[in-house]
């Protein structure tokens, strides 16, 4: 079972007679934080590299998908996942609902008229979905924290919210008071759930100068017969082997499979959906569905149809059947173990 700690707690000293603003750990020195397997920084020499030798495949400027039901609010016998696009998922447990990395904005980006565009719109409007009873939000990335859409999630609901180490003062940016901030492996119960912020490869910014001065992770959620585990953005690593013997029966896993290209650059902060498909094996859900995909171009060289094809094509090879996508906008459902058992 996972900690039970979830900070604020009394910071101990950081090097140098500085104050720490965080618990020192394997990933933290108390004022910065770090992977612990790999590293993702990247030098301007990376970058130059990237730039003089992209190919980036063009996307087309708008995709429309056909219309999706909107999700009824589900009892806590059903588990289920809507994809509203990117990573951005309404998840139902224990009579729950639960949004994960919400952004409904045009732009992944801190300028409305420059940045990562959306092609694609929101799978589900906003105020079609059945309600928010709890927010979550795995790193401050732009993609991933997006300020305009948590202002009008909290004006709509006021849910509470958890998030990782430092997040907390960007919520607060958006009006969300008081969310719960956790380091790896600490737990929390909140609106009847109990979620558990776990290990992820990647790093965080919203400027320059900030960069690793919050932590990023994914979330474990878990209801009584329910668990379902969200990734949130990371490379290959250890860290999934980690989560599958804490976390043995998981029953949905939302794992990324996008933004992989090119590889020299991205490898150890995105998986490519053959990653993925091992990832899937690892953790042995019952179900996987990939993310992080086909939404806003601009954030990767590779097509925008890509990851699904070699999706299907590494579940194909390595005989997977239960790990696919959803149709933006989406929903699918499982029954609980609770109710697999009654049943």
């Amino acid at each position: 079972m996972a900690e039970t700690h979830p900070h604020p707690s009394p910071p101990p000293q950081g090097g140098g007679g500085r104050r720490a603003a965080f618990p020192v750990s394997d990933h933290c020195d108390g004022q910065r934080f770090h992977n612990v397997h790999d590293r993702t920084t990247k030098t301007l020499r990376d970058v130059w590299r990237w730039r003089r030798t992209a190919q980036p495949i063009p996307w087309p400027r708008r995709v429309e998908d056909p219309p999706q039901p909107p999700p009824p609010r589900l009892g806590a016998d059903r588990i289920a996942a809507t994809f509203i696009g990117h990573a951005s998922f309404l998840v139902q447990l224990g009579g729950r609902c639960v949004l994960l990395d919400p952004i409904w904005s045009p732009r992944c980006s801190p300028l409305r008229f420059a940045g990562p565009l959306r092609v694609r719109a929101p799978g589900q409007a906003l105020e079609a979905l059945p309600g928010c009873d709890l927010l979550l939000v795995s790193h401050n990335h732009y993609d991933h924290l997006d300020l305009p859409t948590l202002r009008r999630v909290r004006q709509r609901w006021s849910p509470p919210a958890v998030t990782g180490l430092g997040n907390a003062r960007h919520l607060r940016k958006a009006g969300i008071q008081g969310a719960r901030e956790l380091d790896w492996w600490q737990s929390a119960e909140v609106a009847g759930l109990r979620i558990t912020y776990v290990p992820a490869q990647h790093f965080s910014a919203r400027t320059p100068w900030d960069r690793n001065c919050s932590l990023w992770g994914g979330f474990v959620l878990e209801a009584p017969g329910a668990c379902v585990y969200f990734a949130g953005d990371t490379g290959w690593c250890p860290h999934i082997a980690e989560i599958a013997a804490r976390f043995p029966r998981i029953d949905l896993a939302l794992l990324p499979i996008g933004a992989y290209e090119p590889r020299f650059f991205m490898r150890t902060q995105h998986m490519d959906p053959a990653e993925a498909v091992e990832a899937h094996r690892i953790l042995r859900p019952r179900r996987s569905i990939g993310m992080h995909f086909g939404t806003f171009a601009g954030l990767t060289d590779e097509a925008i149809d890509a990851p699904e094809a070699w999706l299907a094509e590494a579940c194909a090879r390595q005989g997977v059947t239960n790990f696919t996508t959803l149709p933006f906008g989406g929903t699918c459902t499982l029954s609980s173990a609770t109710a697999a058992a009654a049943g």
